[in-house]
């Protein structure tokens, strides 16, 4: 039987909507002997069940796994991955003989939160975002290997910088089922190296694909720029689609060396590419009216709310500066990977950029991330991708 942690009496709103969080504030009290990690019940004032879920130190006090008085095993896990692997059926995703590199879970969005795993190919990268979590991986990866069937044969753990930094885990990324060393993935055709060992996120943001294979329709005979390129991911598509020429800039080494990499796995030999190792707001001033297709995707500006009014500004920054430098005519694809900053926030920071630069623009497409990555309709937190594509005269 789990222990129980108590919510003070009228904190019972939330977890009545489905929220799959308890902050620690909504709490009165807990039973003896809970630790980090551990699996607890959570209780009303007047003592009804509300929920069931992970124990953590800090301001989430519970994640929530089940609204349901239920075991949290091994039969849990593989429903629950179950219902995940369904859904990429649904999409067309697992067993697509185009894509094999897609996510899996995506935490509260698939009801597990504190959870990520990403496929690529025969291996899946699994990330923990808490500390239930990563006590549960053997348990979790056992049953991603059941459920996915002969469709997976490793799993990878990688969670060194998503695990709470004060629960003072220390462990080692690595294989924890199989092992491999095959990391080229296929996305709508097109090969990429995933560097799931020393790579950003799990190796690879296949939260872009939907909105790469749009850039495709826009490139040909344009000559595109792509800021923060890290993978090279929006450079191959543009290159597919038929681009006079593509640049890649990043202020990493790293990533320049692995967008070049796949832009020569996919067109070895082919001189329309050049990448640049730059910081994004020096190339910018120095590039001149150069391209009349560019490609904004920074890294997230804000990771907390604190952040939120520095971040706005950056972002009305960079997109001034891109606006202020395109031709007529230009193409701009601009994102926020940044939970905190609202769809709002961002197009309003755009709309200010848009009038510093004193430029005509027009929205030709919002964005956001794609249905792997879905949203739980009562955690809209979870909303985390913005995009805009804008038409500048």
């Amino acid at each position: 039987m789990y222990r129980n942690v108590y919510l003070k009496r009228g904190k019972e709103e939330s977890l009545g909507r489905f929220h799959p969080w308890v902050f620690s504030g909504a709490l009165s009290h807990a039973d003896d002997g809970i630790e980090e990690g551990d699996v607890v019940r959570v209780v009303s004032a007047g003592g009804d069940f509300m929920a069931v879920g992970h124990y953590q130190a800090g301001s989430i006090a519970v994640r929530v796994l089940s609204f349901d008085d239920v075991e949290i095993g091994r039969g849990f896990w593989e429903q629950a991955l179950a219902s995940a692997l369904g859904l990429r059926k649904a999409l067309g995703l697992a067993g697509s003989p185009s894509t094999d590199a897609y996510r899996l879970v995506h935490g509260e969005g698939d009801f597990l939160p504190g959870l990520i795993v990403d496929v690529y190919g025969k291996t899946a990268v699994m990330q923990a975002h808490s500390v239930g979590m990563h006590e549960s991986r053997h348990d979790i990866a056992a049953a991603l290997i059941g459920v996915m069937g002969g469709r997976l044969a490793n799993v990878y753990y990688k969670s060194d910088t998503t695990l709470p930094f004060k629960a003072g885990i220390e462990h080692d990324n690595g294989f924890i089922v199989g092992g491999s060393d095959d990391n080229v993935a296929l996305e709508n055709g097109l090969k990429f190296h995933v560097d799931w060992v020393k790579g950003q996120k799990t190796g690879f943001f296949v939260d872009q694909r939907d909105n790469r294979s749009l850039l495709e329709g826009f490139s040909r005979g344009r000559k595109v720029l792509n800021m923060f390129c890290y993978t090279g991911g929006f450079s191959v598509y543009a290159m597919r689609g038929g681009a006079a020429l593509v640049h890649s800039v990043d202020s990493s080494a790293k990533a320049i060396e692995l967008t070049d990499s796949n832009v020569a796995l996919n067109f070895p030999g082919d001189s329309r590419h050049e990448s640049f190792c730059e910081d994004a707001f020096k190339y910018l001033d120095s590039c001149g009216g150069h391209y009349d297709l560019v490609v904004l995707d920074p890294p997230a500006f804000a990771k907390h709310r604190g952040a939120l009014h520095n971040a706005l500004k950056g972002y009305t920054r960079l997109n001034c500066k891109a606006l202020q430098k395109m031709p007529p005519g230009g193409v701009l694809f601009t994102f926020s990977c940044s939970q905190v900053v609202t769809k709002d926030n961002f197009r309003n920071a755009v709309f200010t950029a848009a009038a510093m630069a004193r430029r005509k623009v027009r929205i030709l497409h919002q964005l956001h991330q794609p249905a792997d990555h879905p949203i739980n309709i009562y955690h809209p937190e979870g909303e985390y991708l913005k995009g805009l594509v804008l038409y500048v005269e």
